[in-house]
């Protein structure tokens, strides 16, 4: 094949262009080749230059479909790079279409310019020196194709080749937009979009062009009639990767708000809602399926804007996403759960859900779905939902008595962050203000022992930061309504007196925080938590610590519990992560954290241990050099 390949090759360099067919055979014969790697060792691009210029239309058809043919091999792409080519290509491609009609050369043409130009930049530079950007782009204003039978291939290659040189970056991107592709493309879209059926080439060939602006072009927004259009081609088409290219655009569209409510009032979540429901059981494909999770999740993007989000939740589309808890479709399911998770950014729409239900559903899908093997993201979504559910303070007490723990307890034993961050959220928000729950939970070995480690050794920072949070709030709502009224506050007694202040042991049972003290490590993760990176967490650390002395540092009769209490707070150096919390973070500290840490300090200063402890590192003084007390002093 090669020695056949090589005669042919040096019998079109010797044989002049004549008015026989002899050149055209023989181009005919070249351009049949399969194997592009066969041209490789051949300099045919002085050759083929002489019989692009030449006057036989026929015979330049013909050569520019052979260079098509050549060029696909990326050597003879480089080779054909040159500017005398380019430019008589070009100057062709000036006049589409030609008188007679016919789009055959023009079709070569662009065919053999496209595979040039694939990832080859230098092509396209030349392309642009010669301002040829501007012809190619003039390709796009051919709406009436009077050569019909040869219409749909040149509508093709016409899209092929104007992708392969956009595809060179920002700069030739920036450059046809200041062309006025947008405009171009905008019309074609419209086109389409009158008849998507008859026009479905038309919009095949010419949306990927919108993408690569997108991708090349930051920030490009698209006019609102544009969005639209592709919304109502999206409605119409029937072809899966039509469906796909306008589902990407949209998408990529989608992260502004505007466009988001945009969306949502011409009607898209419930049109995607009505082609999911229509085609779900034809997803058996992973093409199918991959297609049909970017339609649920361009759902869920377009419910994360608030304005929309507050329009959905007046249309069919909440019932839509409440009937999907009971699909058998995982993806489904989980849009179903995310949208919902969505609508609960507000107390009135959390409330609503409780009071309607819709949180029980949500609880026994996750009853189905707490295990380890379970789907990761239904997981997590179902979770983030119920999390916004218990915020508000009146569905709380409802969420509980609904199982919300004891349906999570379970999720301990999964270990991917993402789920163990959303499990730690969401107990986090239950037992604020939960006294009784906060009680049973501090006593849950298992949920201690676990939060203990993840506050060690998790690599997520999130888990390590939600489950020492977890733990300082299982402290604050078990006890700090109970001993509140005890802890000193700016102009109070000093620390030899505050226990004069601490109601008796008989007050309150303290089995609760006596069991969550004896599991290892959890006065170490109150202390580690002091020097957190976030104030809030600090704090929370400090209110802790309080209540910890409180409750067992000022009243001998915990004697043994509070001897172990205090030799567990030196060992953990309690006393150095106080100065480093002031060294550190006294320039931040708000009057609150500033209280707290008063408070904490006067109240370790209680147990005579603690006091000679405390200043080894010099607490006294550190605390002199925190701006807002040194502000309150020279007032």
């Amino acid at each position: 094949m090669a020695t056949e390949m090589d005669e042919l090759i040096e019998q079109l360099k010797t044989t002049s262009v004549s008015l026989d067919n002899t050149t055209t055979t023989l181009l005919c014969e070249i351009s049949a080749t399969k194997d592009p790697k066969l041209f490789d060792k051949h300099e045919l691009a002085d050759c083929f230059l002489r019989l692009t210029q030449c006057e036989d239309t026929t015979v330049r058809r013909e050569a520019a479909k052979c260079i098509a043919e050549i060029t696909k091999s990326e050597v003879q792409r480089k080779k054909f790079t040159k500017r005398d080519i380019i430019a008589a290509f070009l100057e062709c491609l000036r006049h589409v279409p030609a008188a007679d009609g016919s789009m055959e050369l023009p079709i070569q043409i662009c065919r053999a310019l496209g595979n040039i130009c694939y990832l080859n930049d230098e092509a396209r530079d030349l392309i642009l020196e010669l301002q040829g950007d501007a012809v190619l782009l003039r390709l796009l204003d051919i709406a009436e194709i009077e050569d019909v039978a040869n219409a749909p291939q040149f509508i093709k290659v016409r899209g092929g080749l104007l992708s392969n040189y956009l595809l060179g970056g920002e700069g030739l991107a920036k450059r046809a937009m200041e062309l006025g592709i947008m405009q171009q493309l905008q019309r074609i879209v419209d086109t389409g979009a009158d008849n998507v059926e008859k026009h479905e080439d038309l919009l095949l060939n010419t949306l990927p062009l919108l993408s690569i602006l997108t991708e090349n072009v930051a920030d490009l927004n698209f006019e609102s009639q544009l969005n639209i259009k592709l919304s109502r081609i999206l409605a119409a088409s029937t072809n899966p990767d039509l469906a796909e290219m306008c589902l990407e655009l949209l998408h990529y569209q989608a992260e502004s708000d505007e466009v988001k409510l945009l969306l949502a009032k011409d009607g898209l979540c419930e049109t995607i809602y009505n082609l999911l429901e229509k085609y779900k059981t034809l997803a058996s494909t992973s093409e199918a399926r991959a297609l049909m999770k970017l339609a649920c999740e361009l759902i869920v993007l377009i419910l994360t804007g608030d304005e929309s989000m507050h329009y959905l939740y007046t249309t069919p589309l909440l019932k839509n996403m409440v009937d999907w808890l009971d699909s058998t479709d995982i993806d489904l399911l989980t849009t179903g759960v995310l949208a919902l998770g969505n609508f609960a950014r507000t107390d009135s729409h959390c409330i609503y859900f409780v009071e309607q239900q819709t949180m029980k559903k949500l609880l026994q899908v996750l009853a189905k779905n707490n295990g380890v093997k379970d789907d990761v993201r239904l997981q997590h979504a179902l979770l983030s939902a119920l999390r916004n559910l218990v915020i508000p303070k009146p569905n709380k007490n409802a969420v509980i008595q609904a199982g919300l723990v004891q349906t999570i307890l379970p999720m301990l034993e999964i270990h991917q962050p993402p789920v163990v961050f959303k499990l730690l959220g969401t107990l986090r928000m239950t037992v604020d203000g939960q006294e009784k729950l906060a009680l049973e939970l501090l006593k849950n070995k298992t949920l201690i022992e676990q939060l203990v480690h993840w506050s060690k050794s998790s690599d997520y920072a999130g888990v390590t930061g939600e489950s020492l949070r977890l733990m300082a709030w299982l402290i604050k709502h078990a006890y700090l309504n109970k001993i509140a009224y005890a802890l000193p506050r700016k102009g109070d007694a000093p620390a030899e007196q505050i226990a004069d202040k601490i109601p008796l042991a008989h007050d309150y049972d303290r089995s609760s925080l006596s069991e969550f003290l004896a599991n290892e490590g959890t006065v170490e993760a109150m202390v580690s938590m002091l020097t957190a990176q976030h104030l809030v967490m600090q704090n929370e650390a400090l209110i802790a610590l309080c209540i910890l002395s409180v409750v067992y540092l000022s009243k001998p009769t915990e004697a043994e519990q509070a001897q172990r209490l205090q030799d567990e707070l030196i060992k953990c150096n309690v006393g150095a992560k106080l100065a480093e919390l002031i060294t550190k973070s006294s320039d931040s500290m708000t009057k609150e954290i500033v209280e707290n840490l008063e408070n904490c300090i006067n109240l370790l200063k209680t147990a005579d241990k603690l006091v000679a402890h405390l200043d080894q590192h010099n607490i006294n003084e550190l605390l002199k050099s925190i701006p807002i007390l040194t502000e309150y002093c020279t007032l």
